[in-house]
């Protein structure tokens, strides 16, 4: 019986939308493809996202990758202000699994920066029952130190929990635990998925 539902953030519950962000920003379509490769592209994005670099260098890590769009970048990353934004169901999907019982959590690789910048887009948070964003623990997925980090912290059992994200190798790392996975692609599905899971 599936008790606890944990969500990943990006691509479930909000669009991580870089390129259309980078569009608002005014750069072409190549120079987009040009700081991606330079930056959220790369490992060192991960590194943003585990939390352990700082700001600085992890900017300088992306001028290393690309030192002529060194401007650019600046331009790009210093201000990330809805680089993530809520997706519209959010919310109401949360609301839903509380009110049908369940315990709702997150976890998600995620920067101290676009969590600080991008709040407005982390507002399903206060409906949940707890979580972990990598950046404060130092960890990201697949990293099973991470997943069984929120399992200890909130006295979940890994046979009542389900991990839904969008990408299947951060799925497989919690079934290794024992978490159930579902590979997120609509709600709909996923919905579908839990309820398969529960029957």
């Amino acid at each position: 019986m599936i008790k606890n539902i944990i969500f990943d953030i990006g691509n479930v519950l909000t669009d991580f939308r870089w390129a259309e962000f980078l569009a608002d920003k005014g750069f072409s379509e190549e120079e987009i493809g040009r700081i991606a490769k330079a930056s959220v592209l790369t490992p060192v994005w991960a590194e943003l996202d585990r939390g352990v670099w700082s700001f600085d260098e992890v900017m300088a890590g992306f001028i290393k990758n690309d030192p002529e769009i060194e401007e650019k970048l600046h331009k790009a990353f210093d201000d990330m202000t809805d680089i993530v934004t809520i997706r519209d169901y959010a919310v109401g999907w949360i609301k839903k699994l509380k009110e049908k019982g369940f315990s709702v959590y997150c976890l998600s690789n995620f920067s101290e920066k676009i969590e600080r910048e991008c709040k407005k887009g982390l507002v399903f948070r206060e409906y949940m029952d707890g979580g972990l964003l990598s950046w404060n623990v130092k960890l990201i997925k697949p990293d099973p130190a991470f997943y069984q980090l929120l399992l200890d912290r909130y006295s979940l059992i890994p046979e009542e929990s389900v991990f839904v994200d969008d990408l299947p190798a951060n799925v497989a790392a919690g079934q290794k635990l024992g978490i159930h996975g579902i590979v997120f692609e609509t709600p709909e599905q996923a919905w579908k998925d839990l309820e398969a899971l529960n029957s």
